[in-house]
């Protein structure tokens, strides 16, 4: 979609920022934690290298929110090895082959590829990457598509759901065809300036200096003109608006089709706990655009310093692919499945970049979640990108950490994150983030983050999910470098050592309100490695109790 254009941080002024600590340094490191104030916002648009790293930048040195990532290894970390810690990504396929992934992967040592055999009897057989629990399934509906053809719930909930997906139909329907309208008109005004101006490829200077002839290339020139004013070239706008039209026409065909059934391939009872021998070993993606669980691996792991792509958050990781999410929505039964997999092979970080509104068997979750925290398991979710207050009772969420019939956190293994854009300003937050002082516990860098895509590509994307990752890439060096913390202890760092903001900022969509970012999360901070490290430290070493 043709990005919305950035508000100017020019005139902004002086924004203070503050970390708040008594802590005294501990042996291991001595740098103190990252303190700010009187720092005043980037004014400049980001260089190329800048927005494809951005999320790895310090606010304090480079004035751009990220999670200070270059500064913690460089100050931090030199001469110093940690421990090989095993992150399971929940999410659709992995590319394994790609170049920044493959070289990150964990390894079942207990399984030998190709034979047919459950040979660590773990019940799963040629699991050596991980575990598909999808079979050669793709495309999905949502579930609440899914509860109203199977009749699921009571009345009430077949009701809620009814409207929900009249709702998204209903917006599907009216956007589709405004998406290939625009695309139409301006392929069509690309080409006659390309033929107006005799070349293939212009500038927006060479727009400012065209003189127009006539009233129609007058027209011409003010719409690319505003394309290139969004930040965005023509080709990159057409790019966006292709697939947005792709994204809605399969949400047609597949995701609001309340007759379509994409389980048929796996062959199982989805909604039947105990029907459990499905799926498959091979957690690699099946077609090119299944690109989602590659792009959050890459964030988390990708392999640094190897002068390819992109420099994943976290070294010493092993990523455990886990093929649980389809396109459209996850089953209760694969999500519950895999985190106990998850948690039964060695993870110590799982990454969760899905949720759904509607979840039928929540429980089955709920108990693997509990389960997972048994094993000292840190799970990670995405809050979601409907830009909604998840304090508010009627957006509901799943995956969470208090079930419906209360309010409380019964795990203290959950950390939710939010996602940040790369502008200090009053549009830091994502435009679709959700927020909530209750249940987003921090947030993180999640908007035109660059990482890794099938076939050894790379690509810029935006959502939550992407906040996720990089959070779970700072979860899974704390567990590396001082592996005696446990995943309370690790959720706690990341919150308490985070990076507090005294600014307001927008959230809840365009039309939404501005809030003090201290109330827009349980922690109001950003996520910042470079500091996490110093209290990890601090907490490991008996000098600070959490």
């Amino acid at each position: 979609m043709i990005k919305s254009n950035l508000k100017n941080l020019a005139g902004m002024g002086l924004i203070t920022l503050t970390l708040a600590t008594s802590c005294t340094t501990s042996s291991l490191i001595t740098a103190p934690p990252i303190t700010y104030s009187s720092l005043s916002p980037k004014q400049a648009e980001l260089t190329d290298q800048q927005s494809r790293h951005w999320g790895h930048l310090d606010l304090q040195k480079d004035t751009i929110p990220g999670m200070s990532v270059d500064r913690a290894y460089a100050e931090l970390l030199k001469k110093k090895k940690g421990e090989p810690v095993i992150v399971a990504v929940i999410d659709s396929g992995i590319d394994l082959d790609h170049e920044d992934i493959q070289e990150v992967l964990w390894t079942n040592p207990g399984e030998k590829p190709g034979d047919g055999i459950d040979n660590d009897g773990n019940g799963y057989i040629d699991d050596i990457h991980g575990y598909n629990f999808l079979g050669e399934s793709y495309n999905e509906q949502m579930e609440m598509a899914r509860i109203l053809r199977l009749k699921l719930g009571d009345e009430a909930y077949q009701q809620a759901a009814r409207e929900k997906l009249d709702e998204k139909v209903a917006e599907a329907k009216s956007t589709l065809p405004q998406i290939r309208q625009i695309r139409q008109v301006i392929t069509m005004a690309d080409g006659m300036m390309q033929e107006a101006l005799g070349k293939k490829t212009y500038t927006l200077e060479d727009l400012q200096n065209f003189e127009p002839q006539n009233g129609q290339q007058q027209q011409i020139v003010a719409m690319l003109s505003q394309v290139y004013e969004m930040g965005q070239t023509v080709p990159e706008a057409l790019q966006d608006l292709e697939e947005g039209a792709k994204y809605y026409n399969e949400q047609l065909k597949y995701n609001l089709n309340e007759t379509f059934n994409g389980r048929e391939p796996v062959g199982d009872d989805p909604y039947d706990f105990s029907d459990q021998d499905y799926g498959n070993g091979d957690p690699n993606i099946r077609v090119s655009d299944e690109s989602h669980g590659s792009h959050v691996a890459g964030i988390i792991a990708a392999a640094r310093n190897n002068k390819k792509g992109m420099d994943g958050v976290a070294q010493n990781v092993q990523i455990m692919s886990v093929r649980a999410v389809p396109n459209g929505d996850e089953y209760d039964k694969d999500i519950a499945l895999a985190i106990r997999y998850a948690a039964d092979n060695g993870a110590k970080v799982i990454n969760a970049s899905f949720g759904k509104p509607f979840s039928p068997n929540s429980e089955w979750v709920y108990e693997a979640l509990e389960y997972a925290a048994s094993k000292d398991v840190l799970f990670v979710q995405a809050a979601g990108n409907d830009a909604l207050d998840l304090d508010n009772p009627k957006n509901t969420a799943f995956p969470n950490d208090h079930p419906e019939s209360e309010s409380k956190e019964f795990i203290n293994n959950y950390l939710t994150v939010g996602a940040l854009s790369p502008y200090l300003g009053t549009d830091l937050v994502a435009i679709f983030s959700n927020y909530g002082k209750e249940n987003v516990d921090i947030f993180a860098p999640g908007d035109e983050i660059y990482s890794t895509i099938p076939d050894d590509g790379y690509k810029f994307e935006g959502g939550t999910s992407m906040a996720a990752p990089a959070v779970t890439g700072v979860a899974a060096m704390i567990r590396s470098y001082y592996p005696t913390l446990t995943a309370p202890q690790v959720k706690k760092v990341i919150m308490e050592s985070g990076i507090p903001l005294d600014m307001e900022v927008l959230v809840g969509g365009a039309d939404g309100e501005e809030k003090p970012f201290s109330e827009i999360s349980k922690s109001g901070k950003i996520a910042n490695l470079y500091n996490a490290l110093i209290l990890a430290s601090q907490v490991a070493n008996g000098e600070v109790s959490l």
